[in-house]
């Protein structure tokens, strides 16, 4: 570029849409880069000086590329040169790079305020769902001793239905008949495993096998599960005001559902003090109901259950007693090199005053000391 630097320009051109009304257009960019150049930039410098001042004002910016690729789960900022993806095989750098700090700062605190929180040295972190249902996280220095880091979790919506996950493999040998039982016996449930195994997607499907006649209620942060079923009322969390007000959180919306006459009460994901209210409810004549936790394996999930409640204020023989007369089947998901896939169902059952998850079928033929339990709740015979 001729002239002086592109920072400068690109900083006073920033400054001065920032301060204007509504939504900058090209042309209108365009035009503030010639008047603030003096007309000494060429067509292609000025295209260049136009794309820097937009991309920080609209979008996520130099990163708005990166979560409309496909497959991205996960775009991660380390600093102005240190940028990562995630699509599915692991971490990989990018060939993305910030002009400077201060360029990534920027973002972070226009992306909080737009997801209507607040991003500065008195609240140096956030998290938060932006506008389009990407999850924002954000640390500003000297939290941060790397710079200002912002993660960005694409939202993905499970739109894959029940027959597309078993023609993919994701149900491998009785698994999809297992299933099948499970939804029409109408079992509660919970789809376990570790990160991006597909719990959410999983969920969906099943919920699409629900009768046509009944009324799902979703409960989620995002929305992420799409049912293909024609009864869908679906309920979002909503996070604080720049005054800290006006939270609305799941826990909230449990209760909301509980009087909205459903006939299955769906929590996208189970990770706070609505475990409490879930239990309660699937206690009190709400068969059916089903939700994601993230669990490592299927005998994790009493302790972590256990560790929900215990935040919420229910003590340990409360947690196991309540979990143990509410859920009946654990659904476990794996993410290997062959791909994603239901491994285990287990039976939650009671040990003493204890409840423990036992396996009933494994993807792998491997030991079910519950595979009588697991017939018993299906009402039919549990393949080997």
């Amino acid at each position: 570029m001729t002239g002086e630097s592109a920072s400068p320009l690109v900083e006073r051109v920033r400054a001065r849409l920032a301060a204007s009304a509504g939504a900058p257009s090209p042309v209108a960019v365009a035009a503030l880069v010639r008047e603030e150049s003096g007309g000494l930039l060429g067509d292609r410098a000025v295209l260049a000086a136009v794309r820097a001042a937009t991309d920080e004002l609209a979008g996520a910016g130099v990163l708005e590329p990166l979560l409309r690729l496909p497959g991205v789960t996960d775009v991660l900022v380390n600093g102005p040169a240190s940028v990562w993806i995630d699509r599915g095989g692991g971490l990989e750098p990018v060939d993305v790079r910030f002009p400077d700090e201060g360029a990534v700062r920027r973002l972070a605190v226009r992306l909080a305020a737009a997801a209507g929180r607040r991003l500065d040295d008195a609240a140096p972190w956030v998290d938060a769902g932006l506008p389009d249902g990407t999850r924002l996280h954000a640390v500003l220095p000297p939290v941060s001793g790397s710079g200002t880091c912002l993660s960005l979790r694409v939202l993905t919506r499970a739109e894959l239905s029940f027959a597309d996950l078993a023609a993919r493999g994701a149900l491998p040998g009785a698994a999809a008949d297992l299933l099948r039982q499970a939804v029409r016996a109408r079992l509660a449930f919970l789809v376990t495993g570790g990160t991006g195994t597909g719990k959410t997607t999983v969920l969906s499907a099943l919920l699409g096998l629900a009768d046509p006649a009944e009324r799902l209620l979703l409960c989620e942060d995002a929305p992420e599960l799409t049912p293909r079923h024609p009864h869908v009322v679906r309920l979002l969390t909503r996070p604080p005001n720049v005054e800290a007000a006006g939270a609305v959180t799941l826990r909230d919306l449990v209760r909301q559902a509980l009087r909205m006459r459903p006939d299955r009460l769906v929590v996208g994901e189970v990770r706070g003090a609505e475990v409490v209210d879930l239990l309660a409810a699937l206690n009190t004549g709400h068969d059916g109901g089903c939700g994601t936790v993230h669990v490592n394996r299927p005998a994790d999930l009493p302790a972590r259950l256990e560790a929900l409640g215990g935040a919420a204020g229910l003590g340990r023989a409360a947690v196991h007693s309540q979990a143990a007369a509410a859920l009946s089947l654990v659904v476990h998901l794996q993410r290997t090199d062959a791909g994603r896939h239901v491994a285990e169902l287990g039976v939650v059952r009671r040990r003493g005053e204890l409840i423990e998850v036992a396996a009933g079928w494994r993807a792998d033929g491997g030991d079910c000391p519950a595979r009588d339990g697991l017939a018993a709740l299906l009402g039919a015979r549990v393949p080997t």
